[in-house]
């Protein structure tokens, strides 16, 4: 029961955008599957190419999201921004939106996203607009550091409350690095994609001097937005406690595991290979290019075994070596 509202304006009558369309069907498209194209969210998108995203637009689609139970909602939105300096408080801005009624409040969206727990378990919203870092803040306190998220809710912003979010070949800057996230940039070796690993996909490729990304969150576990093909076989991540007893066991590794023979010093090559040990080899070399194994005394996995020494787990390879012991993978 996953499903999710994605909403881009590019259309206003004053100061029209480029990219938010594009964004929004960019990150629809996306969401829906997970990488082997099997079901992820039940998407419902608006893009003002279709319709006039007026405020009652948004505020009715924002409104059903939050209606029925789910594990997960998702709310994306790309257009204008606002912060009323008069009033303390932010907006995400409507076709129809001006001086007085610029759309749909933030406050009025985090409220609905906080009454919704435990109907809903768990509440992304990801936005992609200027001043958009004032989610989750209190209105009318004059409190930049004032927060009120409430369980099981995240927010992703493209920059903090004062900042501005660029656009940059038809696609908002902060979207595209989503995106890229989203296909698989922020996966982890099991190839799941949290909220927190696209912030930190984004905060790292953002430059210090570029837009600063917003994170906020009040969750007790992580969620996984998509899935995509694991970094290492979940079948191979099974096997790391056989493989090492021990977190600090050193894998032995002789001549027998290396199948390239042409590469192997001529005074070990009447050492046979084992194909058993070939299998095994390719699958530690595996986790090797992904930092869950390293060669111990060689620089790479083929001299380990042609000097016979092995390979160890990293604190990385530890990890998921417990994970698969505790049946979590």
């Amino acid at each position: 029961m996953k499903r999710a509202l994605v909403i881009g304006v590019d259309d206003y009558p004053t100061a029209p955008l480029s990219g938010c369309v594009n964004d929004a069907v960019a990150v629809a498209n996306t969401l829906e599957t997970n990488g082997d194209g099997s079901p992820n969210f039940s998407v419902k998108l608006i893009t003002s190419n279709e319709i006039e995203v007026t405020s009652a637009v948004i505020s009715s689609a924002v409104a059903e999201l939050f209606k029925a139970d789910a594990d997960t909602v998702l709310l994306y939105f790309a257009g204008h921004g606002i912060l009323n300096p008069e009033t303390n408080a932010g907006y995400i801005v409507s076709q129809n939106g001006g001086k007085g009624a610029w759309g749909v409040s933030l406050s009025e969206i985090l409220g609905l996203a906080n009454g919704a727990y435990p109907q809903i378990k768990a509440t992304v919203i990801i936005l992609d607009s200027c001043h958009s870092g004032y989610a989750g803040e209190v209105a009318g306190l004059g409190n930049q550091n004032a927060s009120a998220i409430g369980t099981g809710v995240t927010i992703l912003t493209a920059s903090h409350r004062e900042g501005t979010a660029g656009e940059v070949n038809g696609h908002g800057l902060f979207t595209d690095l989503l995106l890229d996230g989203l296909a698989g940039s922020s996966a982890d070796i099991c190839g799941r994609i949290t909220p927190a690993a696209l912030y930190s996909h984004v905060d790292q490729t953002l430059g210090p001097w570029e837009q600063r990304p917003i994170y906020k969150a009040n969750v007790q576990t992580f969620i996984t937005l998509r899935q995509v093909s694991p970094k290492v076989p979940l079948e191979v991540l099974r096997r790391l406690p056989d493989y090492f007893p021990d977190r600090t066991y050193v894998f032995p590794l002789d001549p027998s595991f290396e199948p390239d023979r042409e590469n192997v010093p001529e005074n070990l090559r009447h050492i046979p290979v084992n194909a058993d040990n070939a299998r095994v080899f390719k699958e530690l070399q595996k986790c090797n290019r992904h930092g869950l194994v390293v060669p111990v005394d060689a620089e790479h996995m083929y001299n380990a075994a042609i000097e016979s020494t092995g390979c160890r787990l990293t604190a990385l390879g530890a990890h998921y070596r417990k994970l698969a012991e505790m049946k979590r993978v």
